[in-house]
């Protein structure tokens, strides 16, 4: 199916319509810019008093400028909210609809079809270690964000100097507590409060400003070349702390699905990107003036108002967590339905938003994580040394999937892609070098963790291929059951039986095990397979296909996107509807539960299926995953060798 061929309304713009452009854009500035709008509280402090940093001279002063206006304009502006953005999959953004829309090596455009695509498996893998990635993103947004609002404290009075990291502590723990609640009543205060932000951010960058109108020779980018000829080396290194002005633009294209993309594009050409610059600006005016400031944001304040700034500055931040925090939510929904992590608890927090989830296992995972950040760096400039790797690693992993989607979804002349992609690389790996220098200063936490992810992702995915395969070979094709059942027909009984199966030409070992043992065969027969497709949500008409097969025996697909919770029992409604024979009032459902053997079988290292076992284990029951109604399931065991 051709990629333009999609449901006449895309979740985004059926929003937009519905709640028109003005209030989704201040809803979009609370969960899209909280993460790119709290970078000055840390990012000029970095550059010039960080771990890798020059001295705040007039000329480094405007070349520090300079390469931040130009990267704020050509990363965020032109890659992500003008280029990026357009590589949406039915609306929805990030990283995993990016992969999606990879095609298949036989051609397959991505719209049909399930899991992720097939014969590509360099691109699906970088795809994967991307996701990896925006999780540690997801750790280190909320302790460098809090820890750094909470440090204005520290400027207000050094009384506060010990009770910074408790205080962080206790906001987080607070933060990750209440996810269980939902945050759909919260999410309202989002906008007002994110738009008091950015106006009061912009009108400290232009006091300063006022008071040093040389600071503006930083749109001259004649700056930024003369600070690398000037700095050199050190001068690269400072790349590391210009790139956390950018670190939000992952976020950006992952939260376009919920808004669109003009209330996005409009937020950030209308308030974002020249309230970001105004006090970014001011911040170097400040320098120029006093170069020893070395908490140049706070100090842009009068003293008398440092404390209303520092709360609305730690409101920022929590706002900003919590876009990581919901997104890390959807990624691991996302990951679920594509076949890249096993089945976890998703539970919905809103009867009316859909987007508004919560999953227990990654919410306390990420509490743990960030809160031992925060206590084993302390403060906001070490947090800040290991921060930046993973998100550079995954705009790159970005730009080389777009390329693809370039050529070969939106035909572009292969020698245009060739120097866009090039373009973007460059600016990419050069904040990628810079970035790897912090390695050592903790770099290495999120590397590490991406690491362990993205194992945990591959095995999982390569087991379920390896135990579907295996079940496969073992099953008898459906046609020869149905030719059994012809030819020495079983007793039949009233009702219908719905047995579920990951291979559709194949009979269920249920079904097998069922007629062998207890002699007997429903009235009516579903053999239901259920599937992802590789788009973000499936139309009603394209829900449901089947296929009779006789005497009684229909052999069911049912496909959801990779953004849609599977309703197993809402989906049979619909094919009953499309002339599925089935009773309704006497349904039972039939699940084969594998016990998995691990064995020296070619397929995985023997640690990856101990490892894949453990992980199956784990996984949450298919009963409660796919919404089927406990007194009507029965489980038949088979043992399967891996």
């Amino acid at each position: 199916m051709a990629h333009s061929s999609r449901p006449p309304h895309r979740a985004g713009e059926q929003t937009h319509h519905r709640s028109g452009l003005l209030p989704l854009t201040l809803t979009a500035l609370g969960v899209v810019y909280g993460d790119i709008g709290t970078s000055p509280l840390y990012a000029i402090r970095e550059c010039f008093f960080g771990t890798h940093s020059v001295p705040p001279t007039h000329e480094n002063v405007l070349g520090v400028l300079s390469l931040i206006i130009y990267a704020l304009v050509l990363v965020i502006s032109v890659k992500y909210v003008a280029l990026v953005m357009r590589a949406d999959n039915q609306g929805e953004g990030g990283i995993l609809a990016l992969t999606s829309l990879v095609p298949s090596r036989n051609g397959d455009g991505g719209s049909g079809g399930s899991r992720l695509a097939m014969g590509r498996p360099l691109l699906i893998a970088l795809g994967i270690f991307g996701t990896a990635l925006l999780y540690g993103d997801g750790m280190i947004t909320p302790a460098i964000s809090v820890l750094g609002a909470v440090e204005g404290l520290e400027v207000v009075t050094p009384f506060f100097s010990p009770y910074v990291v408790p205080i962080t502590v206790t906001i987080l723990v607070a933060l990750f507590i209440i996810q269980q609640f939902g945050t759909d009543r919260v999410g309202r205060l989002f906008g007002p409060i994110v738009i008091v932000w950015f106006i009061t951010i912009a009108a400290l960058g232009i006091v300063w400003i006022v008071r040093a109108p040389a600071v503006l020779a930083a749109f001259d980018p004649r700056h930024a070349v003369a600070f690398f000829r000037v700095n050199g080396f050190p001068g690269f290194a400072v790349l590391g702390a210009v790139f956390l002005v950018v670190t939000g633009g992952e976020a950006l294209y992952a939260d376009m699905g919920h808004f669109g993309k003009h209330p996005i594009r409009l937020a950030w050409f209308s308030l974002v990107l020249p309230s970001l610059v105004l006090n970014y600006l001011g911040q170097g005016a400040l320098l120029l003036l006093h170069a020893d400031a070395r908490q140049p944001f706070f100090m842009l304040a009068p003293q008398w108002t440092l404390v209303p700034l520092v709360c609305i500055a730690t409101a920022a931040a929590i706002i900003a967590s919590q876009a990581l925090i919901s997104g890390s939510f959807s990624i691991t929904r996302q990951a679920i339905q594509l076949g890249l992590a096993p089945r976890l608890d998703v539970e919905h927090t809103s009867s009316h938003a859909m987007g508004q989830i919560y999953v227990p296992q990654i919410n306390w995972a990420l509490m743990l994580a960030t809160v031992a950040i925060v206590i084993g760096f302390r403060t906001s400039g070490a947090v800040a040394a290991a921060y930046g790797i993973a998100v550079t690693l995954t705009m790159v992993i970005t730009v080389m999937l777009l390329y693809v989607v370039m050529t070969e979804r939106w035909r572009w002349p292969r020698a245009v892609a060739l120097a866009v992609t090039a373009g973007f690389l460059l600016i990419d790996v050069a904040f990628l070098g810079a970035n790897a220098l912090k390695v050592l200063q903790g770099g290495w936490v999120t590397l590490a963790v991406a690491w362990i992810l993205f194992t945990l992702m591959t095995t999982w995915r390569t087991g379920r291929r390896l135990l579907a395969e295996r079940l496969t070979a073992r099953a008898l094709p459906l046609e020869d059951f149905v030719k059994t059942v012809a030819s020495s027909p079983p007793l039949r009984v009233p009702g219908t039986a719905v047995f579920m199966t990951a291979q559709p030409r194949g009979t269920p070992p249920a079904l097998a095990h069922n007629l062998r043992y207890n002699k007997i065969l429903h009235q009516h027969v579903v053999i239901l397979t259920v599937t992802t497709g590789r788009v973000p949500h499936v139309a009603s008409d394209d829900r449901v296909a089947f296929e009779s097969l006789g005497h009684g025996v229909f052999n069911v697909r049912v496909q959801f996107g990779f953004m849609e919770d599977p309703d197993v029992p809402k989906a049979l409604r619909l094919a009953r509807e499309k002339g599925v024979e089935m009773d309704p009032a006497d349904l039972t459902y039939f699940l084969g539960r594998e016990t998995i053997l691990v064995t020296e079988r070619e397929g995985m290292a023997l640690w990856r299926e101990r490892l894949f076992v453990l992980m199956a284990r784990n996984a949450i029951r298919a009963t409660a995953f796919f919404r089927l109604p406990p007194e009507r399931v029965v489980e038949l065991g088979v043992q399967v060798e891996m």
